[in-house]
């Protein structure tokens, strides 16, 4: 097994597509470094504790004319307060774990450039005909797909950890840390309680976080690859998935309750620690029943097609 995924990694990186999306990620990371340090500022504000009270003030008449609006207010104050009382300034000026996080973005670009590592892995061995070669190795079909499976998901894994290690190398190089141990604080608001994490912890919780829903993708693009045999159409409709299934889903959900059955509805699992559901009483447990059940479904497809498939024809 461990001989096919290597031979499954080799044939990756033998391809210059591999390097050009290795490529257009780290140039994305390192122009928005060059940006980020010309329009940002790294000067915190001295009046904070002030600025905090005068938003404090604001929210609470906001709450009497907004009232559908009172939890989210009752957070931000909460919050705020607990930054006053605990001297944890929110304005600690643009340092490297605000570039971190706002790179988190760029986890897009990973999902994409695995989405498209999916969707050719199996596809392309049936399109140049190398599908046979596989075949008369003395190896099941099982494990010639679960090796392309899991090179898939090294592949994916590899672009998040340069994003992440890349990221936070060039925030140290263009913003440095701040100098002030609050700027390592991320402050959560649950349960009407505020606690305090890590902002290393935080972030590799983000990023991974942000990485479930191209996972998912992914996985839906290995499966279309191997049902269908046609990349083109596996990368299309998972990458329009991508990028439109959240939106859609969100839209979907302001009108039926159903719609936390969607895949989408449940990939951000950080609405559970950091925000509020998309559906009232949908849970992280919930969440993650769903994405199993999905996740299942993919693979039973892929291999059970791939396993009964005529490979002469």
């Amino acid at each position: 097994m461990l001989n096919l995924i290597y031979n499954e990694w080799i044939k990756i990186f033998s391809r210059a597509g591999t390097w050009v999306m290795i490529g257009i990620l780290a140039l994305t990371m390192i122009g928005w470094a060059f940006l980020t340090n010309h329009f940002s500022s790294d000067e915190a504000n001295p009046k904070w504790k002030q600025t905090l009270q005068a938003e404090n003030a604001e929210l609470k008449k906001a709450m009497k004319e907004y009232p559908s609006m009172k939890d989210d207010y009752e957070e931000t104050i909460t919050v705020n307060n607990y930054r006053i009382e605990h001297n944890i300034p929110n304005d600690t000026g643009y340092t490297v774990w605000s570039y971190v996080t706002d790179s988190a973005g760029f986890t897009i670009l990973t999902g994409l450039f695995t989405i498209i590592i999916a969707a050719g892995i199996v596809a392309n061995e049936f399109n140049w005909g190398t599908i046979k070669l596989l075949m008369i190795r003395p190896l099941s079909r099982f494990q010639i797909l679960l090796s392309k499976y899991i090179t898939v998901l090294l592949f994916g894994f590899l672009l998040l950890l340069i994003l992440f290690l890349g990221s936070t190398l060039l925030g140290l190089i263009f913003f440095g840390t701040g100098g002030d141990t609050a700027a390592n604080i991320h402050l959560i608001y649950k349960d009407g309680h505020v606690i305090e994490q890590n902002m290393m912890g935080y972030l590799a919780t983000t990023y991974l976080s942000e990485s479930v829903s191209a996972l998912m993708v992914a996985t839906m693009a290995f499966m279309l690859s191997a049902v269908f045999r046609n990349s083109s159409l596996a990368v299309g409709f998972s990458i329009f998935l991508l990028v439109a299934g959240t939106t859609a889903t969100a839209f979907i959900a302001t009108k039926f309750d159903w719609a936390k059955y969607i895949l989408f509805a449940n990939v951000n699992l950080l609405q559970y620690v950091d925000g509020t559901p998309l559906v009232e009483g949908m849970t992280m447990t919930f969440s993650v029943v769903i994405l199993a059940v999905y996740f299942v479904v993919f693979l039973l497809l892929a291999f059970g097609t791939f396993m009964k498939r005529d490979i002469a024809n």
